[in-house]
């Protein structure tokens, strides 16, 4: 079967099914169904609480072969998912697939489950740390499938990952089952990720560290959702939100690509009162954000949203009035749980209202711009933000090719090289976002406009800004990077299945070698996902 990139992606996948190839960024699709749910009703009088997680396997009547599910919200402070799989272990059972909106490395115990033959399958948007490194090297029985953040949405409504038992992390709930991420020692903010979950799933557990009475206010999740409700000492740690994809860079080359990014949006012509925006986590994309901050004040423009995993430093911007609105699906740091905490005008939305493709109109289709980073792009402008140049897998799209596909300006922005090894090839490893979708790259050594907008680049030209061909920032890349090092052949297995946001097949990861030279993730070195 013919991929983008010609390698010729299997039509037919062990342990996945039938591929449907990727066939563009923005194929219309027609009418679409939703899957049926299956929700057994409460009773009045009968308490929906559980003295501990062994007692709600038992009630949900988890069996081997199941699929469970949890959100990412307190990243890598989570505890909840280690704490479920610790008790579905010692119950003996087999088979279960772990499907979680992102997978961290706090989250390492998952490799003794998956050497024990208790889990065999993950579907995740992202995974980092010792799992991806035991994934990438072969050891799970069958492929991840890797979806953005948008996609699994879609999959989970669709009814293509079907979801047995949904485990959610509760900062904050009552006894019947109402659910919020403002109150309590593991405020986390929004639980947009958990939606699509709670909706589809047979079974809904809520554990919580804070159970209070009855109702628990605000309500995000609620009690109609909810099945059952466990009350643990910990779910997890808040001050573990943060990772070293969400902080500002210091760096003097990426203060100046930052800088260059802000000047493109305000050359872009989409600058004007109104404007809409998403900045990924990384500290590239944070720092162009602070920029854009300055030419909105300088220019008295004021958006009308900021959208994505909202940060302190878009709350900041939001705070003096430069957006009239903050629409978050997940908080990156404190600063941006207190602010969802305190203003009307900061709205959760769901992972589906974000940026499901197939649905009546996602957020990311009204996005102007955003910025972006990668792992690598090529000379077709195709990015990967899945797997480092070993082949090793370091997260994964995430909202990186949804925001990609819905806004008007798509900016990625890199050094040219990562150590000796360069970030501008002539085909990248492995497919995250298509080229379509990208409209500029900035670098340290000028910006390179997609062929395809030659309107931005005529508005470029007149701005000055410093333009190159991606041919050239390639060359240059290699020239700084220097030979290169040699990189160990994949074994041929496919390890990871990457879906695009539509549910096509736009790349699959293979295994690396299980001896491998191969670098690992580092959370520092992660590229920006939105």
């Amino acid at each position: 079967m013919s991929d983008i990139l010609g390698r010729g992606v299997p039509s037919s996948i062990e342990g996945y099914g039938r591929a449907k190839p990727f066939a563009g960024a923005l194929q219309v699709v027609g009418p679409i169904s939703r899957a049926a749910t299956v929700v057994r009703c409460a009773s009045p009088g009968v308490p929906k609480t559980l003295p501990s997680v062994r007692a709600a396997l038992d009630a949900c009547e988890l069996r081997d072969g199941a699929t469970i599910s949890f959100h990412h919200h307190l990243r890598n402070g989570d505890r909840v998912l280690n704490l479920v799989l610790s008790e579905i272990a010692a119950k003996g059972l087999k088979d279960i697939t772990v499907a979680a909106s992102a997978l961290f490395p706090v989250h390492a115990p998952l490799v003794d489950h998956i050497q024990r033959e208790v889990v065999s399958g993950l579907a995740a948007s992202t995974i980092y740390g010792p799992l991806a490194d035991a994934v990438s090297r072969g050891q799970l029985a069958k492929p991840v499938l890797m979806s953005t953040h948008g996609g699994r949405a879609r999959c989970i409504e669709s009814g293509a990952l079907h979801i047995d038992v949904a485990f959610v992390a509760a900062p904050t709930a009552d006894e019947y089952g109402n659910l919020n991420g403002v109150n309590g020692r593991a405020a986390c903010g929004p639980l947009g990720y958990a939606a699509p979950d709670v909706q589809y799933a047979d079974r809904v557990v809520a554990i919580t560290d804070n159970l209070v009475p009855y109702p628990a206010t605000p309500i995000e999740i609620s009690q109609d959702c909810v099945d059952f409700i466990v009350a643990v000492d910990s779910i997890g740690d808040p001050e573990q939100i943060v990772s070293g994809t969400t902080r500002l860079t210091s760096d003097p080359l990426g203060l100046q690509i930052a800088e260059m990014a802000a000047r493109i949006i305000e050359a872009s012509g989409l600058l004007n009162e109104g404007f809409s925006f998403q900045t990924g986590a990384g500290g590239v994309s944070l720092a162009a954000a602070t920029y854009l901050r300055d030419i909105m004040i300088r220019r008295k423009v004021q958006g009308s949203f900021a959208s994505g995993g909202i940060t302190g430093g878009i709350v900041q911007m939001f705070d003096v009035g430069l957006f009239r609105a903050l629409l978050d699906v997940q908080a990156f740091d404190l600063e941006a749980v207190a602010s969802y905490r305190r203003s009307p005008a900061h709205h959760g939305m769901s992972a589906s209202m974000y940026a499901n493709p197939h649905n009546r109109g996602c957020v990311v289709n009204q996005l102007d711009a955003v910025i972006l980073g990668a792992a690598e792009i090529d000379v077709a402008f195709n990015v990967n933000v899945t797997t480092g140049n070993g082949g090793m897998i370091l997260g994964g799209s995430g909202g990186h090719a949804d925001t990609a596909a819905g806004s008007k300006l798509t900016l990625i922005t890199t050094q040219l090289t990562a150590g000796r090894v360069p970030k501008i090839v002539d085909r990248v490893k492995t497919l995250t976002t298509p080229g379509e979708s990208v409209d500029a790259v900035v670098t340290e050594a000028g910006v390179a406009v997609n062929p395809r907008r030659t309107d931005l680049l005529d508005r470029l030209k007149c701005a000055n800004v410093p333009l190159v061909s991606i041919e050239c920032l390639r060359d240059a890349a290699a020239r700084k990077a220097g030979p290169p090092n040699a990189v160990a052949v994949e074994d041929n297995r496919i390890v990871a299945v990457v879906e695009y946001r539509d549910g096509t097949v736009i790349d699959v990861v293979r295994a690396v070698p299980k001896v491998s030279t191969a670098k690992t993730w580092r959370e520092d070195e992660s590229p920006d996902r939105g």
